[in-house]
């Protein structure tokens, strides 16, 4: 598939649905089609670095280092990626016969922050009901002749598969997709009001500039911020941090910064009001304390 029009590319994908109706309630269509399209996403951009990592991890599997320091000569193999995957296995060779066995191992490959977003989707657990239902190999075939490498889809188009493929589970789920992202239009009018009286200094060299999303969803706001601040300037150092609720929309923040090489250590899971409301009391107890006897 070479179609770069992101709603031909999330209908495609979408497709999925017809396999797993059935034998899955509508509810879970995304549980499984987001993961695989996250893990296939990742495939596709490791591709041109695939042959300099496995000869990279050769070397270094073996060496009496901390697993970080053989990460980081790792991360270096793969021409500026902060992820790699060091399986010779790719999703179009796993195979039928032992496809789950090989599956999980091939996602155990991965660099850590990798896999820990193939547990926030529980995707062990689905894979499971995939292989029970006899329908494991015949998804992983359709993902695994799925172009989704940056020829094909751009960062900025493969957020727009991903919301379109949200808003569509948030659909058959009986949700609200308002629940999980922002609507592009209304993520570009907030950005740039942000920005608006920050354009000439954006121009200048040596900008360094932060932005922080306290419900960072999937993450629109913070790629539609480095968008505009790279539109400006090019040079630009944007930094981005973020904080999710809701498991799966996280694990789609998450997988979008490590592609386009933020720091996902700086997008975190957790309740942002309730972290606010601790603090908050904690400061009011400790103000309490200084006027008591």
């Amino acid at each position: 598939m070479t179609n770069n029009n992101f709603s031909q590319v999330a209908s495609f994908i979408w497709s999925v649905a017809d396999l797993l109706r059935g034998d899955f309630k509508q509810s879970q269509y995304g549980r499984v089609i987001l993961p695989f399209t996250l893990l296939r996403r990742l495939e596709c951009v490791l591709e041109a670095s695939k042959a300099d990592v496995l000869a990279a991890n050769e070397k270094v599997k073996n060496m009496p280092l901390p697993e970080e320091a053989k990460e980081k000569m790792l991360l270096k193999a793969t021409n500026g990626l902060s992820f790699f995957n060091t399986s010779e296995l790719s999703l179009l060779s796993l195979g039928q016969k032992d496809i789950r066995a090989n599956l999980s191992n091939y996602i155990q490959h991965f660099s850590k922050d990798a896999r820990e977003i193939f547990e926030h989707f529980k995707f062990d657990e689905f894979v499971g009901l995939l292989d029970d239902a006899n329908l494991l190999y015949k998804v992983v075939q359709k993902f695994a002749t799925t172009d989704l490498s940056y020829g094909a889809v751009s960062n900025q188009e493969m957020g727009l598969v991903f919301e379109e493929l949200i808003r569509r589970f948030a659909e058959s789920s009986n949700e609200t997709a308002g629940e999980h992202f922002t609507p592009r239009d209304i993520v570009r009018l907030t950005t740039g009001l942000i920005f608006n009286n920050d354009d000439d200094a954006l121009t200048k060299d040596g900008v360094i500039r932060t932005l922080y999303d306290p419900t960072c969803g999937t993450g629109g706001f913070l790629s539609s911020g480095t968008e505009y601040v790279y539109e400006h300037n090019p040079e630009a150092v944007m930094r981005v941090f973020g904080q999710e609720l809701n498991p799966e929309s996280y694990a789609i923040c998450k997988a979008d910064m490590l592609i386009k090489g933020q720091d996902v250590r700086n997008v975190k899971l957790g309740n942002t009001l309730f972290y606010w409301q601790i603090r908050e009391i904690k400061s009011f107890s400790h103000t309490l304390k200084s006027f008591l006897p």
